[in-house]
């Protein structure tokens, strides 16, 4: 089977959006991960939907699916990154985070995306866990049934830090319609399974795949060659699954050599196929290959 691949855009947050669509697509992608932002496709500026309808039509152009994120650090609050979540304890900021992802949605919706991604939050400190578990659980309803009523997929990202961090976090959710958006990277991050198993484990409940490279026990999102990732392996795990959607590039980190990360990565991905896993000294090529 052939695997398709995406690149994140916040990994191109120097460039303007049309920009980096290019390089995207000239790289040989398949499709984008379009993180919604100030200068990517403002989801509250007032001609959003104009502007999504355009985007729309771009990439059907450029012959690109997509993926929306939402991970945006200060589209919400100028003063706090990430904020408010859907686990913040102001009923108003949990409403808002919660309109943010109905008009991701939409959004995904004009863009005949694939799926909306998006994470729980860090819960503030002193606040019951059980409680932030409510409200979580109340907010993802929400936002699963607006999706479903839109014919958008709605994926929860265990993130390291966040109410949800694990994949056993995930899976105790009880929340119809909603899909695990699975970083792989996140894996090596909480140790709490090798990346290749979490795929074969969770392939009926996978919306969307992020990959990258990462050291164990550090989040940091690392170009390909650089950390611990076993990338042959996963790629052949979701061969085994039969996994059809977007496997997306994040090197939100990469921004000001996105120019080269943008074309490198898919030469990784593409040697890695290639090689299959298990073999070190392909490996040890590809790795000169892209740290050139």
């Amino acid at each position: 089977m052939t695997l398709r691949f995406a690149y994140n855009t916040n990994g191109a947050a120097n460039h303007r959006l049309d920009d980096a669509l290019d390089l995207i697509a000239g790289a040989g992608y398949d499709g984008v991960a379009l993180t919604l932002d100030i200068h990517h496709l403002d989801p509250f500026a007032e001609d959003w939907a104009r502007e999504a309808e355009r985007v729309a039509s771009r990439l059907e152009r450029l012959g690109l699916g997509s993926v929306i994120e939402t991970g945006a650090r200060f589209l919400l609050d100028p003063t706090a990154k990430h904020e408010p979540t859907l686990v913040t304890p102001d009923a108003a900021g949990r409403a808002r985070r919660v309109g943010f992802l109905k008009r991701a949605v939409e959004i995904g919706a004009i863009l005949k995306s694939e799926a909306v991604s998006f994470w729980a939050g860090v819960p503030r400190e002193g606040v019951d866990r059980d409680e932030a578990r409510g409200w979580l659980v109340e907010g993802l309803a929400e936002v699963a049934a607006y999706a479903e009523a839109r014919g958008v997929l709605p994926c929860l990202e265990p993130e390291p830090g966040m109410l949800i961090e694990t994949l056993d976090d995930f899976a105790a959710l009880d929340v119809p319609g909603l899909r695990l958006a699975l970083d792989t990277g996140h894996c090596l991050v909480t140790g709490e399974r090798e990346p290749a198993a979490a795929v074969a484990e969770f392939a009926d409940r996978i919306g969307t795949v992020a990959i990258e490279d990462m050291a164990r026990g550090v989040h940091v999102h690392l170009p390909f060659g650089e950390g611990d990732m076993d990338v042959p392996g996963v790629l052949a795990a979701l061969e085994g699954i039969g996994f059809e959607r977007l496997i997306c590039v994040e090197l939100s980190r990469e921004s000001h050599r996105a120019d080269r990360m943008i074309p490198q990565s898919l030469d990784y991905l593409r040697e890695c196929r290639r090689a299959g896993p298990g073999l070190p000294q392909a490996d040890t090529e590809i790795r000169e290959t892209v740290t050139r």
